[in-house]
């Protein structure tokens, strides 16, 4: 299996745009990625990862604009994008009119997170979309903490982008589809930290 500098986003986003499936580095875990605009490579990466199709699946935007593209985003909402993005916090946020019909079957919410590096936004700038973002593991395992590991977990990659993770933990994660936010995953930021963004007029 291949494996690729964080320089060489052209040749990873163009492994993408063949509905490719790849493994990159975030600032929490390693992340297992394919391009949003394909049901075909949605599918790839479900298969990758053993992981039931059904299964909601998270969202990575290059930048706030295509956040506002695939979800709804209030005054409230745009706060924590603004104090947190890009960083270790997922949104939960309803879906947008225009998301394609495949992605979250049955439910009317998606999660999204912001690009974590420069390497991260000139990937998906360079795929032409967001890119769908999960775990690197097999469907029920723990996360894979080496590039080695995720080698044996998960051999039908199409490429492995090098680099390190910070945190070492999963992100927050935030539903921001009600009146009163709320914590669905601990993650490095805290409750507490939100609410001082929320409460700060």
């Amino acid at each position: 299996m291949k494996r690729y500098t964080q320089n060489e986003t052209n040749e990873l986003a163009n492994i993408l745009k063949n509905d490719g499936v790849i493994c990159v580095p975030t600032d929490t875990v390693y992340g297992i990625c394919a391009r949003m605009d394909s049901e075909n490579a949605r599918n790839k990466l479900a298969v990758v990862k053993n992981r039931p199709i059904s299964k909601s699946i998270a969202i990575m935007c290059a930048n706030e604009k295509q956040i506002k593209e695939i979800g709804i985003v209030n005054e409230k909402t745009e706060k924590l994008i603004h104090a947190f993005m890009p960083g270790p916090i997922t949104l939960i946020l309803l879906k947008g009119p225009n998301l394609p019909k495949y992605i979250n079957v049955g439910s009317t919410e998606v999660g999204v997170r912001m690009a974590t590096s420069k390497a991260l936004e000139d990937l998906i700038e360079k795929t032409g979309c967001p890119i769908f973002m999960t775990s690197a593991n097999q469907s029920g395992t723990s996360t894979c903490a080496t590039l080695d590991d995720i080698e044996k977990s998960c051999p039908t990659l199409d490429g492995i982008m090098e680099g390190d993770v910070s945190f070492g933990r999963e992100s927050t994660i935030v539903d921001c589809t009600s009146e009163n936010f709320k914590i669905l995953r601990d993650g490095p930021i805290t409750m507490e930290q939100i609410m001082d963004v929320l409460n700060n007029k």
